[in-house]
C-alpha cells in the first residue's frame, strides 16, 4: 500500500493534504502537537508529540514510508509574524523541527522528502512597489527577508538541499504564497488576511465598518487550499527539486481583497484604516518556472475561494 507521513497534519493546510492522499489511497500517519481544530482527522494513524524531539521524530520515521511532507512549522498571520514578539520562537522552534525531521529520514533512508517554504524568503527590496514585486524563484539572492520567519525559512531550504547532495535524498522545496480556505485560523491572532476580513466582514452589522491594517494599498496573491495541494503533489512526484513558487498570480491589494469579501457576504461597510503590522507592500507569485517545469499553474479565480471560505468562516461566527 502507498504510505505517507504529513508533520503538521493538525494545522490548516496539513488537515486538508491527509484527506488529499487518502482520496488518493494513501495509508497516512499524521503528527502534530493536536489535532485539528475544525474536523476530525482523516489519517489511518495519528501521534500526538513535539517534532522539536529528535526521539519523536525518529518514532514516528519508524517504518519506509513512500512520501513525507514537512509542513510543520511556528507560524501565523501577519499578527504573529511581524510584531517581533515571537521572533525567538519562530526560529528556534521551526529550526528545530527541520534538523530533527531531516536526521530521523537519513536515519530511516528516507529519499523523497517535500519541505514547504514560503514567498517570505524573498528579499524586501524587491517588494516595495506595490504594483510590481518581483517573486521570481532566481530574485532570492542577495538574500533580505523582511521577517525572521523569512529567514528561517530560507535557512532550512539551504538545509534540505545540502541534505540531498550530500545524503543522497530528494527533497522537493515549493515556496507557498498565502494559502486560504474552509477549516483554518480564522482568530486569535494567528489567520492571515482573508480569513481575517471573512471573520470582520461576517461579525459586522450592516452599514457598519471593519478594520484594515495600513493604508489598504499593500498588495498580495492568495491561493486557494485545493490548487496548493495540486501543485504540492504534481511537485512532489516530479523530477524536480525546486524551490519553486505555488501561488496565484491574481495579485490584489487589501482594500481590493475587503471590497471583494464585503461583496460576496452582500453588505455595505465601510474601511477603516488603522497602524498595524503589514509585512512587504508588494509580494505575487511569478508562476514560470513551475508551469515550465510542470506544465501546470494554478488558475481558479480568487473570489471562487473566497465564497467557498467565507461561507464556512461566517457559519463559525454564528456559533
Amino acid at each position: 500500500m502507498k504510505s505517507a507521513l504529513v508533520c503538521g497534519a493538525g494545522g490548516f493546510i496539513g488537515s486538508h493534504l491527509v484527506k488529499r492522499l487518502k482520496k488518493e489511497g494513501f495509508w497516512v500517519r499524521g503528527v502534530d502537537l493536536k489535532y485539528p481544530e475544525f474536523a476530525p482527522t482523516a489519517a489511518d494513524d495519528f501521534a500526538i508529540g513535539d517534532l522539536r524531539d529528535p526521539q519523536f521524530c525518529k518514532y514516528v520515521v519508524d517504518q519506509p514510508l513512500m512520501e513525507i511532507y514537512q509542513l510543520a512549522a511556528d507560524m501565523g498571520g501577519a499578527g504573529f509574524v511581524f510584531t517581533g514578539d515571537n521572533d525567538a520562537d519562530i526560529m528556534h522552534n521551526s529550526g528545530l523541527i527541520n534538523l530533527n525531521m531531516l536526521e530521523a529520514c537519513v536515519r530511516r533512508n528516507v529519499k523523497r522528502l517535500f519541505y514547504s517554504s514560503s514567498a517570505c524568503i524573498y528579499p524586501e527590496y524587491n517588494q516595495l512597489d506595490p504594483d510590481n514585486p518581483n517573486c521570481a524563484e532566481d530574485s532570492a539572492y542577495p538574500a533580505a527577508p523582511d521577517s525572521e520567519y523569512g529567514w528561517e525559512k530560507l535557512f532550512s531550504e539551504r538545509l534540505y538541499l545540502a541534505f540531498q547532495r550530500n545524503y543522497g535524498m530528494e527533497v522537493r522545496i515549493a515556496r507557498y504564497h498565502n494559502i486560504f480556505g474552509p477549516e483554518g485560523a480564522w482568530r486569535g491572532g494567528r489567520e492571515k488576511a482573508p480569513a481575517a476580513l471573512c471573520r470582520k466582514v461576517a461579525e459586522a452589522p450592516d452599514g457598519g465598518a471593519i478594520e484594515i491594517w495600513g493604508d489598504g494599498k499593500q498588495t498580495r496573491s492568495f491561493l486557494y487550499i485545493d490548487e496548493c495541494l495540486e501543485g504540492t503533489t504534481r511537485l512532489m512526484r516530479s523530477d524536480f527539486t525546486g524551490p519553486v513558487n505555488i501561488g496565484s498570480e491574481e495579485m490584489v491589494s487589501i482594500d481590493q481583497l475587503a471590497d471583494m469579501v464585503i461583496r460576496i457576504a452582500g453588505k455595505k461597510l465601510a474601511k477603516r484604516h488603522i497602524a498595524g503590522p503589514q509585512g512587504v507592500r508588494g509580494r505575487n507569485s511569478d508562476n514560470r518556472l513551475i508551469y515550465s517545469r510542470l506544465s501546470w499553474k494554478p488558475e481558479q479565480p480568487l473570489d471562487v475561494g473566497l465564497r467557498l471560505t467565507y461561507a464556512w468562516i461566517a457559519a463559525q461566527v454564528k456559533k
